[in-house]
């Protein structure tokens, strides 16, 4: 074995252990086994390996391979759960079937990969921007300008028209909002900020280098390939995407650090500019995120900067987040153990002075969220 096909296994062993730690709900095991099966079979390890890294290659393989089995219907095709219906129950058939299709749709599979990119689009994720939206409403009374960096197809455009239940760890549950999707979690560590109802936001935009278009066919199919192959992933997903297509909101096509000065210059001049990241800047070089500090001051405004990102892939040996932040020791050890979570972080930038705060960290996925207090 290489060291770039050993390399690609890892990852996506890596990706597998995240979801099947310990107390993992059943309903994960499918996106465990996926992964397990890419770094374990041959023929699908082969076509991971030969993609360009940065592409996540065995998260993208895991797309392909999904989106494929929906075309062509079969044995593999029914272990994957469809919006509003139960996780397919888990049994031996799995391993061999994922074997099988990969030695006869390898091309298929091959030409997938060569022609997208991986977009995991979690509208969960939400749930850990939301405690730092009150947080910053309860602060300061001007009203919220949302710019959703990364946005992708848009779904976290919406925090203020989403439900939310957070239950607590002495099983109490805190909600927020209502409406027709709700998203919940675990909280673990100290209670979060959440008010009964979201904060407003009085205006909203997305920035991304190559925005998706919910309104096609063919891009929809791709990017619910992308989401993690759970009951509950898959449901939330479809019912974004009608919230979505329902009610549009603007986005802009560009680089999310090149686009930030004349995107916050277009928000009103009475708002308090939000810019959320999630799981965007972690893939940003140490050059890039420099210029996206420096655009934050260039900006000339007041803003709020929040980021939920992992430390991983900055590498085992990192030992702050994208924001500058530190983080504690126990985290780091975490991290160098193959832990993956993403760190929630706030940095203030008012009249050019930068104030940075770890808030909290949660899952990837949003199954939970520890809040510090």
């Amino acid at each position: 074995m290489t060291d770039r096909t050993a390399q690609v296994a890892a990852q996506a062993r890596a990706v597998a252990d995240a979801w099947s730690a310990p107390g993992a709900p059943p309903s994960w095991w499918l996106t465990a086994a996926l992964l397990r099966g890419i770094a374990d079979d041959e023929v699908l390890l082969g076509i991971a390996a030969g993609l360009p890294l940065d592409h996540q290659p065995a998260l993208l393989l895991s797309a392909a391979v999904r989106r494929l089995a929906a075309e062509r219907g079969g044995a593999l095709a029914d272990y994957f759960p469809v919006p509003g219906k139960a996780q397919p129950e888990q049994d031996d058939g799995f391993a061999p079937a994922l074997a099988a299709f990969a030695r006869a749709e390898r091309e298929g599979l091959a030409r997938l990969c060569a022609g997208h990119r991986y977009q995991m689009t979690e509208v969960a994720r939400s749930l850990d921007v939301l405690p730092v939206l009150a947080a910053i409403a309860a602060e300061d009374p001007r009203p919220l300008a949302l710019v959703d960096l990364g946005t992708g197809a848009g779904l976290g455009l919406r925090p203020d028209r989403y439900a939310y239940r957070y239950r607590l760890p002495d099983g109490t549950e805190l909600r927020c909002g209502s409406g027709p999707l709700e998203l919940s979690c675990e909280v673990r560590g100290a209670t979060p900020p959440v008010p009964p109802q979201p904060p407003v936001i009085t205006a909203r935009v997305g920035v991304d280098v190559e925005p998706h278009d919910l309104a096609d066919p063919a891009t929809r199919a791709w990017l619910a390939a992308c989401v993690p192959p759970e009951a509950g992933a898959v449901s939330r997903f479809a019912t974004a995407t009608e919230l979505a297509l329902a009610d549009p909101a603007p986005i802009v096509r560009g680089d999310v650090v090149d686009a930030l000065v004349e995107v916050v210059a277009g928000l009103p001049p009475d708002a308090l500019v939000c810019l959320v990241d999630t799981y965007v800047h972690v893939f940003l070089g140490p050059e890039r995120l420099a210029a996206f500090d420096d655009a934050l001051v260039r900006a000339g405004r007041d803003l709020e900067w929040i980021s939920v990102d992992p430390l991983v892939p900055l590498g085992p040996e990192a030992r702050a987040t994208v924001q500058g932040l530190d983080v504690s020791e126990h985290w780091i050890a975490e991290n160098r153990e193959g832990g993956v979570f993403g760190v929630i972080g706030r940095v203030s930038v008012r009249d050019g002075a930068r104030h940075g705060t770890v808030l909290g960290r949660a899952h990837p996925s949003a199954a939970w969220l520890e809040w510090l207090g």
